[in-house]
């Protein structure tokens, strides 16, 4: 048996691979619009694909079968609440896995060098000729499209947790500004469940050039480094964890300063993963660290514990917080009071 796990473990990169090429395919678009169980034949005459390509394709549903991304009957193939994710009128998480592409991918293939050379930089920047990954998506404007793709996806449905979880989060503030907010995917569904809220997105001027057309929302270009516009509560989903703590300690600094009330209800509202957070599933606590190896070997951030959480905190000079645990996302809420 450890034989077994061993080797699973050792050709697992395939399962990530073939998940990205399902989305690329388009396979539950396909399944969704067949309305009922796609015969294999179908769904690669639908594609399509050239027949000769159709054993490749019967494997790689075989496999997503059996990891429950998609269901099986007599009929043919079938959505999951999982593949449904992949949907393009949906979630669009598809958007998420294709942007596992080979900038990202061919950083492990550094790692052992990284690891023996000295330097604090990452195996990213090892990876792309002392490129830091935000340099890299500003030289390519395809794959930087297919980034702010990919966060707003997955932003869509953390976000839509959020509000679901814990609206009261939201309760007695007149006006919030969501810093690094993007385009504006995480604001506006905020804004459209609670449509009283006054709503800014802030980002560098590069960034919410692109901002999506909306009257639900206002937008402000600007650097959280230097100055954050006032608010009652101020957002920072996703963000801290790109930063080295010294740089966190400084946005948190310039949150708080913005915090327009220190009542009650003027707070700063941080989303972001809480490593050892207390989860009933290995499969949750096992994400977490992938995402942490992921983060640590893109950009100069990482994820953070509750300690180093605490510790940051109060280097900000915040008086109190409250951490809420995740409910339906990797992502724990933290509400720190000036």
């Amino acid at each position: 048996m450890e034989l077994v796990r061993f080797m699973n473990q050792s050709i697992s990169l395939i399962s990530s691979w073939v998940l990205r090429r399902a989305a690329e395919l388009k396979i539950s678009d396909h399944i969704k619009q067949y309305g009922g169980p796609m015969p294999l034949h179908e769904l690669a005459r639908s594609i399509p694909i050239p027949p000769e390509k159709d054993l490749m394709l019967l494997q790689l549903m075989e496999l997503l079968v059996h990891q429950g991304v998609y269901a099986k009957c007599e009929a043919g193939y079938l959505l999951t609440p999982t593949s449904e994710l992949l949907l393009t009128e949906g979630s669009n998480m598809g958007t998420f896995v294709s942007f596992i592409t080979e900038a990202f991918t061919g950083t492990w293939f550094f790692t052992g060098k990284w690891f023996k050379d000295t330097g604090a930089g990452t195996g990213f920047e090892l990876a792309h000729n002392g490129k830091q990954i935000w340099d890299v998506l500003k030289e390519n404007p395809e794959l930087g499209s297919l980034f702010n793709e990919a966060m707003a996806s997955q932003s869509k449905e953390s976000v839509r947790d959020l509000v679901a979880s814990y609206p009261e989060i939201f309760y007695g503030i007149n006006n919030l500004v969501d810093v690094g907010g993007g385009t504006g995917t995480t604001v506006k569904i905020i804004a459209d469940t609670f449509p009283e809220l006054r709503c800014t997105v802030f980002d560098l001027p590069s960034v919410v050039a692109n901002a999506l057309n909306s009257d639900s929302f206002s937008v402000v270009g600007g650097d959280m480094f230097h100055k954050i516009p006032p608010a009652d509560a101020i957002l920072l989903k996703n963000v801290l964890h790109d930063w080295p703590d010294e740089d966190c300690v400084r946005i948190l600094e310039r949150c708080k300063e913005a915090v327009q009330s220190t009542e009650k209800n003027g707070k700063v509202i941080v989303v972001d993963m809480v490593l050892d957070a207390e989860v009933n599933d290995s499969k949750e606590t096992e994400t977490k660290l992938l995402f942490n190896l992921l983060v640590i070997s893109s950009v100069h951030g990482k994820e953070r514990t509750k300690k180093e959480w605490h510790d940051l905190i109060i280097r900000a000079g915040y008086s109190d917080y409250k951490i809420y645990p995740a409910r339906m996302s990797l992502y724990s809420v933290i509400e720190l009071y000036p």
